[in-house]
């Protein structure tokens, strides 16, 4: 069950690597399976859903919110910097904030 600011997603760097070698590894390793969309990304579903990035500086903790705007405030609010603002992306929309720590994560809904 999806609830407000708890962890939803995992995205994680493939860039040291291709795609398809970091996709070959946790297959053979672990079973996990893929599905592709596009030729830099990959999702898995093992427990915690996620994804992997080929595309440099893209991976990162994803949260969900049932209402994106007001959790938007909620981190300006509570000290957070918004360093991607709203925006669409296949399956929804997010942004991106950093907390004091200079930790930056997401914050997704549909």
């Amino acid at each position: 069950m999806r609830q407000t600011g708890k962890f939803d997603y995992l995205e994680m760097q493939a860039t040291g690597g291709t795609l398809d070698s970091t996709k070959s590894f946790y297959s053979r390793a672990f079973g996990w399976s893929f599905t592709d969309y596009g030729p830099t990304y990959a999702a898995f579903s093992e427990g915690l859903d996620g994804g992997f990035q080929a595309d440099a500086g893209e991976a990162l903790p994803v949260l969900y919110s049932e209402n994106l705007e007001a959790t938007k405030d909620a981190v300006e609010a509570a000290g957070g910097k918004i360093v991607r603002p709203i925006f669409a992306f296949p399956g929804g929309r997010r942004f991106h904030f950093t907390d004091p720590a200079g930790n930056e994560l997401a914050v997704w809904g549909e």
